[in-house]
């Protein structure tokens, strides 16, 4: 068994326009005083990191290595949760995702898709040279408007659905697999890699592809009303990377899983602080454990109560204190029996 790596921050929800994050050394001095080993980085910000520079250059890999470890800090994974969005995109949402992409690509959808493509191409190379062996992304949709089944589906729809998504991804994944990384999906609600059922179609369809890995975040499936739990022992060889991110679900007899258009203070589901929800980490972090889990815990703030700082603060406690240091020897060692083949055939009967 391994030691889940901790604790560590997705750096997204914290980046700003004001000291101490709006520049590299300042986030990374915030994040090491706050007890973090390591940040989770966004890649579409310059002032953080130069993502294509990053895949041209090692010499600009190591240096922004460098200067990340000089603070006690590693990087985790890099992240490309806006870019991926972007390799699939239903009509329909073309016009709110433009916001996730360069003015000059606005309004053309596949000018911006090929533009994701390439972004998610410079990752792979990014993260073999900083050293990183995991991804963190979306999938994108081209079915979530679909996901409730009326009107009816016309026959074949999902699938067709699935077999396009396949087509758009395998490119980008052979290029992680040559780089010697996992790309891990974050299953979430709006991306078409939604829930279990919704990963092995993806899963079947890219053909098993080795690379084709999970970000597990339990918050969205509290919201689904979905076994979190039982999820690990499904799928805990494909989980590559971890978000640690609470939430609550609390049906009234107005609303439940859809929410009813509600904002996130009033809706039944919603997403706290770690430690203030209703999410069982404990076990969550006992079953990586038991399954080896190698990677990171990273704490990812959102909360539509709390305070962000104050989040972070008590995340990075909370990270540690649930982070189990295994084992290296049975608990009852003491009482061993010395290995004797010819005692065990005699105990046999033979």
């Amino acid at each position: 068994m391994t030691t889940i790596q901790g604790p560590a921050v997705f750096l997204a929800q914290f980046i700003g326009d004001k000291a101490p994050f709006n520049s590299l050394d300042g986030i990374c001095r915030w994040a090491a005083d706050l007890g973090f080993k390591g940040i989770q980085m966004p890649t579409l910000d310059t002032r953080f990191i130069d993502l294509q520079k990053t895949a041209e250059s090692k010499t600009y890999a190591d240096e922004l290595k460098g200067k990340i470890a000089s603070y006690g800090l590693e990087i985790t994974e890099l992240s490309t949760h806006l870019q991926g969005q972007l390799v699939a995109v239903h009509p329909a949402y073309d016009d709110f995702f433009d916001a996730f992409a360069p003015k000059n690509v606005h309004g053309n959808s596949k000018a911006r898709q090929e533009w994701a493509v390439q972004q998610l191409k410079y990752a792979a190379k990014a993260s073999q040279n900083l050293g990183l062996n995991a991804h963190a992304t979306f999938s994108g949709s081209l079915l979530w408007q679909y996901f409730h089944p009326w009107p009816q589906r016309p026959p074949g729809l999902v699938e067709d659905g699935f077999a396009e998504l396949a087509k758009r991804w395998m490119p980008i994944l052979n290029e992680f697999d040559q780089n010697g990384v996992d790309l891990c999906y974050e299953i979430h609600p709006g991306e078409d890699l939604f829930d279990g059922e919704t990963y092995e179609m993806f899963l079947k369809a890219v053909n098993n592809h080795s690379r084709a890995c999970i970000l597990y975040d339990p918050s969205h499936f509290v919201l689904q009303q979905l076994d979190y739990i039982q999820y690990i022992d499904f799928y805990h060889e494909r989980i590559k990377a971890f978000h640690v991110k609470d939430a609550e679900f609390n049906p009234t007899g107005k609303q439940g899983t859809f929410g009813g258009y509600q904002s996130w203070i009033n809706r039944a589901g919603r997403y706290r602080s770690p430690g203030d929800g209703q999410i069982d980490f404990k076990t969550i972090f006992s079953k990586l454990a038991q399954y080896d889990y190698k990677g990171w815990a990273v704490m990812e703030w959102e909360c539509c109560l709390k305070n962000q700082e104050d989040g972070a603060r008590e995340g990075a406690e909370f990270i540690k204190n649930h982070i189990i240091k295994v084992t290296d020897k049975a608990f009852d060692d003491f009482a061993a029996i010395e290995t004797n083949r010819e005692f065990n055939r005699k105990n046999l009967g033979l």
